[in-house]
């Protein structure tokens, strides 16, 4: 068995893929890389298979209709075969330096016959034109350098949260947990690390920073104009996180607490987006969200509504929206998203 597969989603990634795979083919035969080409329409295809004739122990190119990048995702676990799965956007990159000790630490586990469910790593916003480098570190959250559970997490940070950039599951967790993400969706991989969380039981964290995030490209998902134009499908998965857990019946606090403040983060980034498009239209869906939230369950609604940014982003009216922006470009420039 692999002790791990990494799966790359690509739609029309041939001018930045290579990249991507070239920064993990050092693995060597520790490894394989499922390359999901996704209905692309360019050289996507031909340079998969390309790539997947040159290395056929280590790389398999998948071809199917476009169904969005949750559904390549899914793709990609479906074909795995290694003891950990990893997703890698094609226009992202792993460190490497950093990418061979995460190597040696998920082959001393296994050769002490120690599989965790969930190993963590840091990621870097690479962010284009820009001399603009951010670190997101989990070092004030997490023990280092040994497994652990949810109990000995240290504290929770709001905004400090895991992303798929920075997670590896254990793949065998992610297909008891059932997870399914939905197609023609963007924005799912809050629910690729979000969903399988109450099925962790044990944790590894190494502070390096495996994962190089490009940000700023035209057309990014995460882009600001792309998010007011895809606003409908962040809200799709704000409200699958919102129905996806009673998080009050969740009895192991560290856990509980954690992902209240993921769920708090994106319902923030929604909320934000919605007011940065200056819609009416945009306006009345945000206010449905937070309705739905307490209508669903208003112990829900008051905790998220508790914490600073939440009690700012119910704020009626324009001055509640000039605070609203306000905070939002703060956290902007402190995390260096967007």
């Amino acid at each position: 068995m692999k002790l791990i597969s990494f799966g790359i989603p690509c739609y029309n990634s041939s001018g930045y893929m290579s990249k991507c795979i070239e920064s993990i083919l050092p693995g060597g035969d520790d490894i394989e890389i499922i390359i999901v080409d996704d209905g692309s329409t360019d050289d996507t295809g031909r340079i998969a298979d390309e790539y997947a004739a040159k290395y056929p122990g280590i790389i398999k190119a998948v071809h199917q209709e476009n169904g969005g990048h949750g559904m390549a995702v899914n793709t990609g676990l479906k074909n795995a075969t290694g003891m950990y799965y990893k997703v890698v956007d094609s226009d992202d990159w792993l460190d490497s330096e950093a990418y061979p000790q995460v190597l040696s630490h998920l082959k001393k586990l296994a050769e002490e016959d120690t599989y965790v469910d969930m190993f963590i790593a840091n990621y870097v916003y690479d962010k284009v034109d820009e001399d603009h480098h951010r670190r997101m570190s989990y070092k004030l959250l997490f023990p280092q350098e040994q497994v652990f559970t949810w109990s000995e997490m240290k504290r929770n940070i709001t905004g400090l949260v895991i992303l798929m950039h920075s997670v590896i599951y254990r793949r065998e967790l992610l297909l008891e947990c059932n997870l399914e993400l939905p197609a023609h969706t963007f924005y799912v991989d809050n629910l690729f690390v979000y969903e399988p969380l109450p099925y962790v039981k044990t944790m590894y964290y190494l502070n390096v920073d495996l994962y190089r995030y490009y940000i700023g490209r035209d057309g990014q998902s995460v882009a600001e104009e792309t998010m007011v134009k895809r606003i409908d499908q962040q809200l799709a998965v704000n409200y699958r996180m919102v129905d996806a857990y009673d998080l009050w019946s969740i009895e192991e606090e560290h856990l509980r607490k954690y992902m209240f403040s993921y769920l708090e983060m994106i319902t923030i980034v929604s909320t934000s987006i919605a007011y940065v498009s200056k819609t009416e239209e945009n306006y009345k869906k945000i206010k449905a969200l937070w309705r739905y939230i307490k209508e669903k369950d208003v112990r829900t609604y008051r905790y998220l509504r508790h914490n600073v940014f939440g009690r700012t982003m119910t704020l009626p009216g324009k001055f509640g929206r000039a605070i609203s922006l306000r905070a939002y470009r703060i956290s902007q420039r402190i995390m260096g998203f967007n």
